[in-house]
């Protein structure tokens, strides 16, 4: 199955409970212009509305995950075309938010290099598998940019000095670093990436589904909160689990 965008930027597969996304722009290394980066939202938003998915893989075609965003686009985001440049930014947030505000969990298999833009679609589910061949990075600095829509989940993950030293060096790392850092969940050979990913996602799909709703809005929830209001939030999820069909 695929998507409706034409071209065909992303590739749509549902294995059991499971639904496959794929950003299909091998040529351009998954590149995000306007059309993927619309295509990849709407088919997370629509894998969540759809009752017989239970759980999400996110991957890249050909040899590289995600390059980040697709630089050619940039001439015509201008401050002379205001509105453009707006319309970019809010759908790129709207793209990194979408992954904490789904119900079903999200996998990420990091099958090649994943930078900028594409290093935060890497960590931003909530798991991730990483080929040992991989890599991650946030070039933008130097390009003369800042990897800004990607850097507030970022320091949620890693230690301040490691985001840091991320952000403003812009040098890629292996997946043995992305693994240390906590950036990621496995390390595995390239040739099992996918099936180690499935895995993971399969695991996920067959869990009580109120259940893993509920554990996955409340661990977004309480992860910046002070520890009194966390514990609010948890207890209202506790009562809460008395309604959960048995």
């Amino acid at each position: 199955m695929k998507s409706g965008s034409d071209p065909d930027f992303l590739l749509v597969e549902d294995r059991s409970a499971v639904r496959i996304l794929t950003m299909n722009r091998p040529e351009k290394r998954n590149a995000l212009n306007t059309a993927l980066t619309r295509a990849l939202l709407d088919g997370l938003r629509a894998a969540d509305a759809t009752d017989s998915v239970a759980a999400v893989v996110l991957a890249g075609a050909g040899r590289g995950f995600c390059a980040g965003a697709d630089l050619s686009e940039f001439k015509d985001l201008t401050p002379e075309k205001q509105h453009l440049v707006d319309e970019r930014a809010e759908l790129t947030m709207q793209l990194h938010l979408v992954f904490s505000k789904m119900a079903k969990p999200v996998v990420t298999a990091i099958n090649g290099a994943a930078m900028g833009g594409g290093a935060g679609l890497a960590i931003a589910g909530d798991l991730a598998v990483m080929a040992a061949g991989a890599t991650i990075g946030y070039p933008e600095t130097r390009h003369g940019i800042v990897a800004a829509l990607v850097m507030a989940n970022l320091v949620r993950q890693v230690g301040r000095k490691a985001a840091f030293e991320l952000v403003a060096l812009g040098e890629p790392i292996d997946a043995q670093r992305a693994l240390a850092l906590g950036m990621v969940n496995r390390v595995v050979a390239d040739q099992d990436l996918l099936s180690e990913a499935l895995v993971f996602a399969e695991k996920l799909s067959k869990t009580r589904f109120e259940a893993l709703r509920a554990t996955k809005q409340l661990f977004h929830e309480v992860a910046d909160l002070p520890l009194e209001e966390a514990l609010k939030r948890g207890r209202e999820t506790n009562k809460r689990m008395r309604a959960f069909k048995k």
